[in-house]
């Protein structure tokens, strides 16, 4: 059974799975052609005896039914698909485990001689293989499949789209895509891009065998394309631009099945019953089908009514009502059948009462909810609120939150939905609560924070109050950060107010002690010793009395400072300059001097300053052994250094770093170790070379080991 595999290969429940049984591609883009879709599928049909649609519809009116039969060799299911394939097809002990409302493929062989086979199918299956009710879905599937060497990218122009696909390691484009996988939602596969269906095209023969899109037996062109691509054309793509190598295959003929829907269902919607005292009444029944079906309803020894037709709109609705002579029986089973249709379908529904919801009140102060309900059963069947319990005619106590609407059902199987109406009084935000800090203590003349910031709840406007001490200014009074400035010490007080949509706070009070002022003194921190190249973080915070911070670099490589302004402010220690390749460098300088800053704090009474001293870490060579080669003109340079901080190291011809640069700079590997092996410069007559690394190590005139 072949096509198990293709089964297999669904993952239920995905809305769009991508999949591959055998290799799954190594990239797969959809790209969304330039011209406007003009057309999908747009209507599935009635639900038939087998559990799958009995057809689907496209928007250009075509209507096709499943293919689940074997004798009809032009819509047929396939034989290794069915248990008995000698015995007549039912369900589910002898259903085929897959068939086709559309099966259509193209296949051409490519200039490389690989087969490509591209598929885009509309298919029934089963969720989990076997014919079981329930698990019966439709999806619309799109399968590319050919070899090619991995790596190599295309584009596939079929009659759904474009998709731009790159061979996988195994040697092969393979690509699936399935679009409604999920059992029961018949709806989903109209989600995807496998639709309208294909028919041979009229304006080539032969034409189309009566009552089918084409033979599938015969290669024939098609339309049908929403995009008006009816063919299959694949280009080779450069990976690296996407631009057109060259056309690689192209064919626009294809193999189709598909049968046009003779029989139209019928979906039976609800069956309605009111019933007087002694059980006799009315039931009301609604159905759909396709316009201008035999729609009857069968007839009920019972209840008491004859098999009567059902009266159509035209536009595929029905209703029928007919007399209860019996007893209206809740839960009893009304049939309809479609008379047009061959096999006549039946469906059957339990008839239910209609129920009206005549209140549905809620009271926000009692937190009591109300509801009222009545039937067309006039012998008062029970009534339930779904999530609250019986009907009892008194109100549901203690619903601090209900939902927007009710759901009441009767014990005559009826049910309805309503919207609750409130009523009460206005729910309003509760009071904000005022939450206001400040610095314990402050100089005068310094500036002094105010901090509502942790006040809560819906807040409109702040107010600041100043209620003890000598009297100042306060800044930004109705905000939630303010200041002041004290012109003498004492003890000053402030409250703070917020008020919003619920009312206004109690005040939240602060009080700062304001002593005279002092100068401040400023502490830059300890000296540190970094490595290069790293950040680097100055710390004023120990300076007391400050009110403002300012860094200045004193001397020093130049560095940038980030926070200048703050007490902990960073840079990055510049790493060691190198000599540049290939050299000479007459004018270069090694420097390692440290870096000095100064720190200046302020505030009213003056100002101090404090230096820090920021040193790069000594970084040294160690295990150096250099050798020249005279007879290939090769340098063998290797060591360590001290520190591990993959820093760069050069080498430089003669005994300073002025001279010809030795090959490019070396990266220090995790051990410290380095190695520099090129071809010249000859050394001439210079028996010494010289090394920096960019931390800052260096070693001059070390002696080189001339051989042949």
């Amino acid at each position: 059974m072949g096509n198990r595999v293709r089964r297999a290969a669904i993952a239920a429940g995905a809305l769009v799975a991508l999949v591959a049984p055998i290799a799954t591609a190594a990239s797969a883009v959809v790209v969304n052609p330039a011209t406007p879709r003009t057309g999908k599928l747009v209507q599935v049909g009635p639900i038939a005896e087998h559990g799958f649609p009995a057809w689907y519809r496209d928007s250009n009116g075509v209507r096709l039914e499943g293919c689940t039969t074997l004798d009809d060799p032009l819509c047929a299911a396939g034989a290794d698909e069915v248990p008995n394939p000698d015995a007549p097809i039912s369900f589910p002990d002898n259903f085929p485990g897959e068939h086709f409302y559309q099966l259509d493929n193209a296949t051409l062989t490519l200039t490389s001689g690989a087969r490509a086979t591209v598929d885009t199918n509309i298919e029934g299956a089963f969720a989990n293989e076997e014919p079981i009710n329930g698990d019966q879905m439709v999806f619309g599937r799109v399968r590319i499949r050919f070899d090619a060497p991995a790596g190599q990218k295309f584009r596939i122009t079929h009659p759904y789209g474009i998709d731009e696909l790159t061979a996988d390691d195994r040697n092969r484009v393979n690509f699936t895509e399935d679009t409604g996988t999920t059992a029961g939602a018949f709806g989903q596969v109209m989600n995807g891009r496998v639709g309208p269906f294909l028919k041979w095209d009229p304006a080539v023969a032969p034409a189309a065998p009566a009552g089918y899109v084409g033979d599938p037996g015969v290669l024939h062109k098609v339309v049908g394309s929403p995009y008006n691509t009816n063919f299959v054309r694949i280009e080779q793509l450069d990976p690296a631009t996407n631009n057109v190598i060259g056309e690689v295959g192209f064919t626009d003929t294809f193999s189709v099945q598909g049968r046009y829907a003779t029989n139209a269902g019928v979906d039976l919607n609800a069956v309605t019953y009111s019933a007087e005292a002694d059980g006799r009444g009315v039931i009301d029944v609604y159905a759909t089908s396709e316009p201008g079906q035999a729609i009857e309803v069968v007839g009920n020894p019972a209840l008491g009514f004859a098999t009567t037709p059902l009266r159509g709109d035209g536009n595929g609705h029905y209703y029928g009502r007919f007399p209860i002579t019996g007893t209206a029986v809740p839960g009893t089973a009304v049939e309809v059948r479609n008379a047009s249709d061959r096999p006549v379908p039946v469906k059957s529904r339990k008839m239910v009462d209609v129920v009206w919801v005549d209140q549905a009140d809620y009271d926000a102060d009692a937190q009591t909810l109300t509801v009222r309900a009545h039937s067309s059963d006039k012998r008062n069947p029970a009534f339930t609120v779904d999530g609250f319990g019986p009907l009892s005619g008194t109100p549901f106590s203690g619903v601090a939150a209900p939902p927007y609407q009710v759901t009441v059902t009767s014990a005559g199987g009826g049910s309805t939905t309503a919207p609750i109406f409130g009523s009460g009084n206005q729910f309003l935000p509760p009071a904000p609560v005022a939450g206001a800090t400040a610095a314990a203590s402050g100089i005068v003349g310094q500036t002094v924070a105010l901090n509502g910031s942790g006040s809560t709840g819906v807040i409109t406007s702040y107010a600041w109050t100043q209620t003890a001490g000598p009297a100042v200014t306060i800044n930004n009074a109705g905000a939630a950060s303010a200041s002041f400035v004290a012109a003498a010490a004492g003890t000053y007080s402030f409250a703070l107010t917020v008020a919003g949509p619920g009312g206004t706070s109690i005040p939240a009070t602060v009080t700062v002690q304001v002593v005279a002022s002092v100068l401040p003194t400023a502490n830059a921190g300890p000296d540190q010793t970094v490595i290069r190249g790293r950040a680097v973080t100055l710390d004023g915070s120990g300076s007391t009395n400050a009110e403002s911070y300012q860094w200045t670099q004193v001397s020093g490589p130049a560095v940038t400072l980030t926070g200048a302004t703050t007490a902990k402010p960073t840079f990055t220690y510049p790493n060691q300059l190198l000599p540049a390749s290939p050299g000479p460098n007459a004018t270069f300088v090694f420097d390692n001097a440290p870096l000095v800053f100064q720190l200046r704090v302020t505030n009213p009474a003056g100002s101090a300053t404090r230096n820090v001293t920021i040193r790069p870490q000594a970084d040294a060579f160690t295990g150096l052994t250099v050798r020249y080669r005279t007879g290939n003109n090769e340098w063998r340079i290797a060591g360590n250094t001290t520190l591990l901080a993959g820093q760069r190291v050069t080498a430089v011809l003669g005994s300073n770093l002025n001279g010809r640069v030795i090959g490019t700079p070396q990266t220090v590997d995790t051990t410290g170790a380095f190695s520099i092996r090129v071809t010249g410069p000859a050394p001439g007559t210079v028996r010494t070379i010289s090394l920096v690394s960019s931390t800052g190590a260096v070693q001059l005139a070390v002696a080189v080991n001339v051989t042949n």
